[in-house]
């Protein structure tokens, strides 16, 4: 029996259940900070003494693990994000029979679709995550005077949702079954690897994916099982799954040139034929019912956001050595060069080492301060095994904790010398291994 291990993924289960039942939320945030570092050492040793068990025992125990890091994120309601609210409100909009991006959660013409689930109707409307519309109303929905921001295929899975409780509480549950089904996904991509744990017993599955159950983790295994597929060169079904993963947050769209990566050219065009199709699919429903209503609340999000020229609240690594001006520039530019690397230098056989390269790479130059949006990191570093990039999503947490210009360099700062030490540390234990090999090759030949 994997006793250290077992005692060792307890420990982190009660620690993470915690973190959600007490730990703090966004409006107390300093136990934040104790329990999540808590967590991260846990984590570590959980992962350390996982290499001591078995190889017939890793499937069972990651697998049962993942059950139990994800149901601690359903023992509270969210308490560090409200996006949450959001998809239960556009998954009841669209139960009604309307689109999602017609309008807005405040316009009167929705107002019989309320509850005091999502708007409150007594106290004061005080808490982190409730707020007062222009009409006086509160509700726990954020950016209630605007559009909804998301793309087709995460409508589809709040309306999907909706039935299984048409609450908060659905949302979370169906964040754990997805979680849980990434672990499966990997566990099958990785032939029974260990590093299928990596997502699995991440704390920031319990956080991220469950207890404020952001979407992402759709995103995410989606593009897992996609990735899997080009793997296996079967272009034309990872294509459709590149596509949907796309159409739930864009963001999995950093992963096409893992995918594309040196393989013939006919092969490269089914498979990018195929995501084009997928995606574009995906939004026609949503297009014959609401135009060009689909952007929804898209362009305004990366004005606020900070992605134009003349910001710095983004490209924070980049703000230390040029000026604002050329930020987005200097961007697109690093950006570009590591894509054109991968597509060229790329590892057809394993699509999501060049995926995590170019998406790692993204949210190091870009610097955002939402940390679920690494949980496509968490995933690939899963089916890849270079662990130093989960020091990306852990920076983006930090940012979230914390803010500003001076957090923001610092924490990406760390997280770009971990993902270099990572790399170089690597790189000369392959080389050692390489050149032990050798010798010992010698060795034989002159006995």
């Amino acid at each position: 029996m994997p006793t250290r291990a077992l005692l060792a993924l307890a420990a982190l289960v009660g620690a993470l259940a915690v973190t959600v039942t007490g730990g703090g939320t966004l409006d107390h945030r300093a136990p934040l900070f104790v329990w999540y570092a808590v967590d991260a050492g846990l984590f570590a040793l959980a992962l350390v003494l996982l290499r001591k068990v078995t190889d017939r025992q890793v499937v069972p125990l990651v697998l049962a693990g993942s059950i139990a890091v994800a149901a601690v994120g359903l023992l509270a309601p969210p308490r560090t994000s409200d996006d949450a609210y959001r998809y239960v409100w556009d998954g009841r909009v669209q139960a009604a029979g309307i689109s999602p991006y017609a309008h807005t959660p405040d316009d009167p013409a929705l107002a019989r679709l309320r509850d005091p689930g999502l708007w409150p109707t007594a106290g004061e409307c005080s808490g982190w995550d409730e707020r007062r519309t222009v009409a006086g109303d509160c509700t726990h929905i954020n950016r209630p005077a605007v559009h909804t921001i998301y793309p087709p295929v995460a409508e589809a899975w709040f309306v999907v949702v909706h039935p299984f409780g048409g609450g908060v509480r659905g949302a979370q549950a169906a964040g754990a079954l997805l979680a849980v089904a990434t672990t499966g996904a990997l566990l099958v991509a990785g032939r029974g690897s260990r590093r299928a744990a990596l997502w699995g017993w991440c704390p920031g599955v319990t956080v991220w994916a469950v207890n404020d159950a952001h979407v992402d983790t759709l995103g995410a295994l989606l593009l897992v099982v996609g990735l899997g597929c080009v793997a296996r060169r079967r272009s034309a079904v990872g294509g459709v799954l590149l596509g949907a993963a796309i159409a739930v947050k864009l963001l999995p769209g950093l992963a096409l040139p893992g995918a594309l990566a040196r393989r013939p050219v006919r092969e490269s065009a089914v498979l990018l034929a195929w995501t084009v199709g997928a995606f574009a699919l995906s939004y026609l429903p949503y297009v014959a019912a609401s135009g060009a209503g689909v952007l929804g609340y898209l362009p305004g999000y990366l004005r606020e956001e900070g992605y134009e020229q003349g910001h710095i609240d983004r490209f924070g690594l980049l703000a230390l050595v040029l000026p604002d001006a050329l930020l987005p520039w200097a961007a697109g530019a690093v950006l570009a060069g590591v894509a054109l690397w991968v597509l060229r230098r790329g590892d057809p056989a394993r699509p999501w080492s060049g995926a995590l390269l170019v998406t790692g790479t993204a949210l190091l130059v870009v610097a955002p301060s939402y940390p679920w949006y690494g949980l496509l990191v968490v995933a690939l570093v899963a089916l890849d095994g270079r662990w130093e990039w989960l020091a990306v999503p852990a920076a983006g947490q930090v940012l979230y904790l914390t803010g500003g210009i001076g957090a923001q360099q610092a924490a990406y700062g760390v997280a770009l010398a971990c993902v270099v030490a990572g790399g170089a540390a690597r790189r000369r234990g392959g080389r050692w291994a390489v050149a032990r090999t050798v010798e010992e090759r010698g060795v034989k030949r002159t006995v």
